[in-house]
This record gives C-alpha cells, sequence and structure tokens, in this order.
C-alpha cells in the first residue's frame, strides 16, 4: 500500500443532466485534515459544486485520476476509462444482471480491479445505509405533478397543477416547495377538476422513495385512506364530489400480491423469499386511481404490478379511466409497470403509453397514461441530494481510502456493511455475488 491514500471524485460524463457529487467539500476538507487522505477533483462542466469550493479545502483539480488507489463515483464508468488494480466505488446497476453492464463488470474483473456498490451498503437488519431514494421519490413526485398539470391543459381543463414546473427548473428544492405549497392553496380553494375528483394518488411501497414522494404532497391538502377504503369513497356520493384536498393511499405488499394458491394468508418474509408463489392483485386498485406513483424495489423474480394487457382492457372500456399519469420511479424498463417501454432523461421526462397500440410517443398527449421514467431523478436537485448522500456516505470514506485491498477477501479488514457491496475483489466475484456469473457468460435468467 502507498504510505499516503489518494482518493479521486470522478467527473460524472453518463448525460448532461448528471451533476451530483458522491463527496461535498465539508467532508472532503475533513479527509484531508483528520484522516491525512489526498483528494484528486477531476476537473468538470457538469458538476452542481464548483471546482473552487474543493481547492479552498485541500483538494486539488486534475484531468487524470491515474494516481488514485480508490476512486468515489455516482454512475457507472465506462469499461474503456477503468484501470487496473483500482477500487472503484459507485452504483454499479449490474446486481439484477443488467446485460447492458455486464461488459463494464467483466472489464472490471479482467484488470483485477475492487468494486463496491453503495447500493448495497447495508446495516445488521438489511437496510441499506447510502441512498438517493428520498430525492428521488422527491423529484418524482415534482415531476409527475407537473405531468398531471400538462395532461390536463392538453385535455382543455384548467387546474392548480398548471403552474407547476419539472424539478429541474427549480433553483432549489425549497424554491419548488414554495411553489408547489401555493398550488395547494388552489386545490383548498378552487378545488381540483371535475374530470379528476376525487383526486386519488396511489404510492406503492412506504420506503425512502416513497417518504420523499409524501413530504411534496404535505404541500398539499391531503387525506389519507387506506385501499380497502377506495371503493367506498367512490360510491359514497358526499364523498364523490369532494375537491378541496387529494386523497392519498399506500400500498404495501398485501396489497399488491396474494398467494397463489387460494386460502393461504400473505405472509410478507414468504414473499420475499419465493416470490414466484405469489401473484398479483393491485389491479383492482388502478381504476380508482388519477396517479399512480410507484416506488418499489423490483427484480425479475417478482410478478409484475400492472401489465400492458390490464391498461388494454381498462382503456377499451366505453368511459375513460381515471388514470392520467404513472410516475414510474422505480424505472426499470418493462418491469414492475409493464408499459414503462423506455427510459427518459430530466429534460424530456414523459411518454404517453398508448394501450391499444402497444406504442409509445413523447410527452404528455394521447391516448393512455403518460409515464414518468428517469432513472436518474435525484439529479434533477443534485444540491440538496449530494449534501445528503456525502452525509450518509463519509462515515465510510476514510475506511474505504485506507483499506489494504492486498489480502485475501476473507482477511481484508473492512467493516460488515462495507464488505457485504464488494462485488468484485481482486478481480473476482465474492461468494455473495457468485450468481452474476451465468450473467457473464449471457446464459438466460
Amino acid at each position: 500500500m502507498p504510505s499516503k491514500a489518494v482518493i479521486g471524485l470522478r467527473g460524472e460524463d453518463k448525460n448532461p443532466w448528471e451533476r451530483r457529487v458522491p463527496i461535498i467539500p465539508e467532508h472532503v476538507a475533513r479527509l484531508v485534515k483528520d484522516h491525512g487522505i489526498e483528494v484528486l477533483v477531476q476537473k468538470s462542466g457538469l458538476r452542481a459544486i464548483q471546482a473552487e469550493e474543493y481547492v479552498q479545502v485541500g483538494a486539488k483539480i486534475v484531468e487524470d485520476l491515474s494516481p488514485c488507489g480508490t476512486v468515489f463515483a455516482i454512475k457507472e464508468i465506462p469499461a474503456k476509462l477503468l484501470q487496473a488494480g483500482k477500487t472503484y466505488v459507485f452504483f454499479s446497476h449490474t446486481i439484477k444482471g443488467q446485460a447492458h453492464n455486464m461488459p463494464m463488470l467483466r472489464r472490471l474483473m479482467e484488470l483485477g480491479c475492487q468494486l463496491i456498490d453503495y447500493e448495497k451498503m447495508a446495516d445488521e437488519e438489511g437496510r441499506r445505509l447510502v441512498f438517493f431514494g428520498k430525492y428521488a421519490g422527491l423529484a418524482g413526485m415534482i415531476d409527475t405533478l407537473w405531468a398531471l398539470g400538462q395532461r390536463l391543459a392538453l385535455e382543455k381543463t384548467a387546474s392548480p397543477f398548471a403552474a407547476v414546473k419539472r424539478a429541474l427548473d427549480y433553483p432549489s428544492l425549497a424554491e419548488a416547495e414554495e411553489e408547489l405549497k401555493e398550488a395547494g392553496k388552489r386545490v383548498s380553494s378552487e378545488g381540483v377538476p371535475d374530470a379528476v375528483a376525487p383526486l386519488v394518488i396511489g404510492l406503492t411501497g412506504y420506503g425512502h422513495v416513497s417518504q420523499g414522494a409524501q413530504m411534496i404532497l404535505r404541500r398539499f391538502p391531503v387525506e389519507e385512506l387506506k385501499p380497502e377504503d377506495l371503493a367506498p369513497l367512490f360510491q359514497n356520493p358526499d364523498k364523490a364530489k369532494v375537491k378541496d384536498r387529494i386523497f392519498k393511499v399506500v400500498f404495501k405488499e398485501e396489497h399488491m400480491m396474494e398467494p397463489a394458491c387460494a386460502g393461504q394468508r400473505f405472509d410478507l418474509q414468504d414473499y420475499f423469499k419465493r416470490p414466484e408463489g405469489y401473484r398479483p392483485r393491485f389491479e383492482q386498485y388502478v381504476p380508482y386511481l388519477a396517479v399512480l406513483m410507484n416506488c418499489i424495489y423490483w427484480d425479475f423474480r417478482y410478478p409484475r404490478l400492472l401489465t400492458k394487457g390490464f391498461l388494454k382492457k381498462l382503456y377499451g372500456e366505453a368511459r375513460p379511466p381515471r388514470l392520467k399519469v404513472i410516475g414510474d420511479i422505480t424505472c426499470d424498463t418493462e418491469g414492475s409497470i409493464e408499459c414503462n417501454v423506455k427510459t427518459m432523461d430530466p429534460g424530456n421526462p414523459v411518454f404517453t403509453y398508448d394501450p391499444m397500440k402497444d406504442a409509445a410517443a413523447d410527452g404528455c398527449g394521447g391516448r393512455g397514461p403518460v409515464v414518468l421514467a428517469v432513472d436518474n431523478l435525484p439529479a434533477e436537485l443534485p444540491l440538496e441530494s449530494s449534501r445528503e448522500f456525502s452525509e450518509a456516505l463519509f462515515p465510510f470514506t476514510a475506511e474505504i481510502a485506507k483499506a489494504d485491498m492486498s489480502v485475501g477477501f476473507e482477511e481484508c479488514r473492512l467493516s460488515d456493511p462495507i464488505k457485504k457491496a464488494v462485488i468484485v475483489y481482486q478481480g473476482k466475484l465474492t461468494p455473495t455475488y457468485g450468481y452474476l456469473q451465468k450473467f457473464l457468460l449471457g446464459e438466460e435468467k
């Protein structure tokens, strides 16, 4: 090991919207002063935090990160830029066997590198420790309300949501919340349009993403319902005319899935262990929703929540359905929300899916639901999300930077939360991630 640890902060270049940083200047100052770590910051014209702020706390601005033993980044690093023997720390998007990132994973192995993935850093109970999830929910909810306003405007329906902008169009989260508060006042005074009254927003999941989305809804007059309250809401003539509030419904696993064998009771831990033994029951609630926010974790082992077939049936009915917008924060292409057929970007965040044609057209107009499908929503709030992310990562940063990666994996003295997140060590998949070998070989899931 070198006598002095040298780490690098990569300049993000996956897309022009990615302005986040993994470590903010305040924490760089402590790494330099308290831990004697040299910090090199790669030049970037995109970064939300100016280079001078890093220089002022003792970092150096460089073109090349070759001197660094450890490189911290946010998004995937192109395979051609990886260097032998280094430790890379970033969101690799490989743990589901994502085909588009297998060449990168293969190259990390060929070069004898270490890969540590933020997504897998967890405590003893499996709870994630370093994440942007809340900000995905915050930005996703703002964008979804913007899309709702746009869709209603195209339908020539005035609404309190018409003035809502995309998250990236606000200078700060605080300013976004102030403007949303004004929209909330309009909901109270003017009401929501008849076309969507009573306005029901459903959120799948209750984790960090869902909590972020719900934080935005607090700027509006909201009444929370349970899933079983939806049918009675629409059957009650008085409640069905309520326009001065938004109705919020949070769906848990037992509302979304049921045992495939009739007569069995839903068991959460059993569902996590053997999801193939369950079938979806969520679609029964969709006809009541004007907006669906999808905030769950999903991979190919789990049943879908919303299928193309169901939407085709829903939109094939004589009366137009209530569903206007799907905010798919999970953003797995053709995943839990099957009609999410392509990934968009913050500058062009939505498309409209036509269930009858099985086709998508950019924008908010046309038949079918508007789908928000951005896979890096926290990038729309770069300063706030970077600060909170860096705060969560900092307790582990010096340990990663100073770790001796020359010893065997079992002897490597990394703390448990970090060790759980090591996907590749000295060019080999660690035992927990051995299952990725079949994806590297191109075998079918």
